[in-house]
């Protein structure tokens, strides 16, 4: 999740794109900016890297699991198949 030094970042990318006929307004824009992107990011569901990360990693083992049962499934199949005629 963006902490607040990129919150500060993105505020401060922001206001640089500001006309220049409103620089005496830049510090207030900048704070604004801020103060709204901490609370619309707060509003968001989001998990962190970490957790991502995490669950990336239980996916790829699960998956992995799911493609080698799939396997022994289709081994048992064609060994009954054998048996069967």
């Amino acid at each position: 999740m963006m902490d607040r030094q990129d919150i500060d970042q993105l505020a401060l990318r922001l206001v640089s794109l500001v006309p220049p006929g409103l620089a005496h307004a830049h510090q207030d824009l900048r704070t604004n900016f801020g103060d709204v992107l901490a609370h619309g990011l707060r509003r968001l569901d989001l998990v962190t890297r970490e957790e991502f990360d995490v669950q990336s990693q239980l996916l790829a083992r699960t998956r992995a699991k799911v493609e080698e049962l799939e396997r022994r499934v289709a081994d048992l199949e064609t060994i009954a198949a054998s048996r069967g005629s």
